[in-house]
């Protein structure tokens, strides 16, 4: 019996915390809830387990057209004891200090067929070192490897694995000189958001006239070639201006080292990264990853892996099913409520006939 793949199927359907002792009590106790603890405690959970699980999946629907997706994530643990994973990160949606996991992902997008492939490939859980910091004496967390070191790390595993793809795409927290250097020297491009202070020219980087990209002459959705600071290559860069959902008017500046890249091209090839949102959304709602009660760094870390397989498997089930991951959680759900409705019809029963013998009585 495979405790660890019971165990994500369980994270699929259990509607509260997610327990050894839940487990085991579905199962009937076939599994002990110490079987399940020393599952986690001792299961490999890195990017290697990983793409073991994933790579029939990826060599089924890679195409060469396929993007590598990178973001990171904080999954909220307000309530759970610190420790080298378990700490306090910056939200850059909120702007705040938040205390969970921070998780980097590369995420595989690729269409071979009537549906995309929307799958993690690699990941990375961000754990800091505490230390004492010289001139303020204070105690300080960090990770010893920057965020940008993992992505790079994770893209030569990517190559190493032979996945297919073309692009890597990612925000600006990931668009430094050092990546775009490090991903065209591998013959890939990037489509990466900037921020509006990059320095930029046009013309000849040798007499340059270095400007915010803000403050350059650009025509709105017209690719343009520059210059940017550093970055030792001619760039491609578009002003893209979009209406946000409270109607108020947005711009975004995208950059790429494919200098044919038409307008449609670069807005729907960068359109891809928003399904590494999805992928958030979908193993926060569906797959109980911040629902488990672990205590130890290790069992910490199985579980936030079996959640990713969880989602894995949801990605497998959508091609067979024609469902996305919302709507075969809620199929499941609604005959686990049938089920529950009939099993209650049979105690409304039971006690009925309770009364009726009471009565006779």
């Amino acid at each position: 019996m495979d405790i660890f793949d019971l165990y994500t199927d369980y994270l699929q359907i259990t509607p509260g915390l997610a327990t050894a002792t839940g487990l085991s009590s579905i199962l009937d106790k076939a599994v002990s809830h110490d079987q399940v603890t020393r599952m986690l405690a001792n299961h490999e959970s890195d990017s290697k387990a990983l793409w073991h699980t994933v790579k029939s999946l990826v060599r089924a629907h890679e195409h060469i057209d396929g993007c590598l997706i990178f973001d990171d994530t904080i999954l909220h643990k307000p309530h759970t004891d610190e420790n080298e994973v378990i700490c306090w990160h910056h939200d850059h949606a909120t702007g705040k200090s938040v205390k969970g996991i921070n998780l980097l992902t590369t995420f595989y997008y690729s269409q071979n067929g009537e549906q995309p492939l929307k799958i993690p490939v690699a990941f990375d859980i961000i754990a800091k070192d505490s230390y004492c910091e010289i001139k303020s004496k204070s105690e300080v967390c960090k990770s010893p490897i920057t965020k940008n070191e993992l992505m790079r790390k994770q893209i030569l595993q990517s190559l190493k694995n032979q996945i297919k793809f073309s692009y890597v795409l990612a925000d600006s927290w990931y668009s430094s000189v050092e990546n775009m250097k490090f991903i065209h020297q591998r013959k890939k491009y990037f489509i990466f958001d900037l921020k509006s202070n990059r320095l930029a020219t046009f013309g000849d980087r040798n007499k340059p006239n270095w400007t915010n990209i803000s403050q350059l002459d650009l025509q709105a959705f017209k690719p343009e070639r520059i210059w940017l600071k550093d970055v030792e290559l001619p760039i491609l860069l578009i002003k893209q201006v979009f209406t946000n959902k409270d109607n108020s008017t947005g711009i975004r500046y995208l950059a790429t080292n494919n200098l044919n890249l038409t307008s449609d091209d670069f807005l729907n090839i960068y359109k891809k990264r928003w399904s590494v949102e999805e992928y958030h959304k979908s193993f926060k709602q569906n797959t109980s990853i911040t629902k488990s009660p672990t205590k130890t760094v290790k069992t910490q870390c199985t579980h936030i892996f079996a959640a990713i397989v969880s989602y894995t498997k949801l990605e497998r089930y959508k091609f067979s099913t024609k469902l996305n991951h919302f709507a075969l959680k809620s199929k499941l759900f609604l005959n686990a409520a049938k089920a529950a409705f009939r099993e209650l019809e049979l105690i409304k029963q039971q006690h009925a006939k309770f009364e009726r013998s009471s009565m006779a009585a």
